[in-house]
């Protein structure tokens, strides 16, 4: 997959950019493996069958999901050329869920899915992309590993890195590293999970991105003032640097945040105890400009969501 071009904050020329060619050839495999999806819907137990419920509150603020989880949609506040201009946010305290990275690259008969599929076969509450992959539709463009699975082992130049299944407990369950601000070698034996990707808003507050014409859907994960964990989904394309000023301004007591996805691959997937929720990307600059996808391409690496088993009182 082509890396989408880089913030402000990272040297020219310090990571490689796919040509077109990497993209199309994505697209052609995407399109090919819906087919397979669509027939195993009918599959399916009755709590994941049927279309998402509507995507919580039209005029902003947060819905309860279930303790600990929650729905914000937010009013983008600039409005998009197509689309709704909204902002979903899922608010998840790690307190009350685990993380889980999960790899197509984990066996030999993995397969890219939709989040949605992802959820719905390995027990998930929720999942979205984990970061952007290489030509051959498995591989991250960045340091990916977990406790049973390296993915890829390269730690690249991009900043921002999200850890979590801790092997102490005196450091947050997750926590996004800044490696502005903390040295990843004193963190790295701390965690046994890790995805790099590209920093959105440093540990400075400092929006790390510079304004550029290309707009695309988007699907980033943020850690907000309170420790808690946002995976946050925007469908109506937007500049990068637009969407992080438009993240500062929204009541969400943002920390830090770090690219996962963009354009038509861009997706986050909820199954609530009552309903379920399905945000899908569509428009990018250059491949598809326009609102019209609406089914859900196929992703090697997301990063998911299970409950807790909580102490019993």
């Amino acid at each position: 997959m082509s890396r989408h071009p880089s913030p402000a904050s990272r040297p020219a020329g310090a990571e490689a950019i796919p040509g077109s060619g990497a993209r199309k050839a994505s697209l052609l495999f995407s399109l090919a493996a819906m087919p397979l999806f669509g027939a195993a819907a009918l599959l399916v137990p009755a709590a994941w069958a049927g279309k998402p419920a509507p995507p919580g509150p039209a005029t902003g603020g947060w819905r309860k999901i279930e303790p600990g989880l929650e729905l914000g949609t937010f009013p983008a506040p600039k409005r998009s050329e197509t689309g709704d201009s909204r902002i979903r946010v899922l608010r998840i305290d790690p307190e009350r869920f685990d993380f889980r990275l999960l790899n197509a690259s984990a066996s030999a008969q993995g397969q890219p899915l939709p989040a949605k599929e992802w959820c719905r076969r390995n027990g998930l509450v929720a999942a979205i992309n984990a970061g952007m992959y290489q030509k051959d539709h498995r591989t991250s463009v960045s340091l990916m590993r977990t406790r049973g699975h390296v993915n890829n082992p390269i730690l690249s130049k991009d900043r921002a890195i999200l850890a979590f299944d801790r092997r102490t407990e005196e450091v947050p369950r997750v926590k996004i590293l800044d490696r502005e601000c903390e040295d990843f070698e004193e963190w790295r034996g701390r965690y046994r999970s890790f995805v790099q990707s590209i920093r959105m808003l440093s540990c400075k507050g400092e929006n790390v991105w510079s304004q550029q014409p290309r707009k695309w859907s988007t699907a980033a994960i943020g850690e907000d003032q309170d420790g808690k964990i946002l995976f946050i989904h925007v469908r109506s394309p937007y500049t990068t640097h637009d969407l992080i000023g438009m993240l500062q301004e929204l009541p969400l007591g943002l920390s830090r945040a770090m690219y996962a996805e963009g354009g038509p691959e861009a997706q986050l997937y909820v199954h609530g105890p009552d309903r379920d929720y399905e945000f899908l990307g569509s428009y990018e600059s250059g491949l598809n400009e326009n609102d019209g996808i609406h089914l859900a391409w196929p992703v090697p690496n997301v990063v998911g969501i299970v409950r807790r088993a909580l102490p019993t009182p």
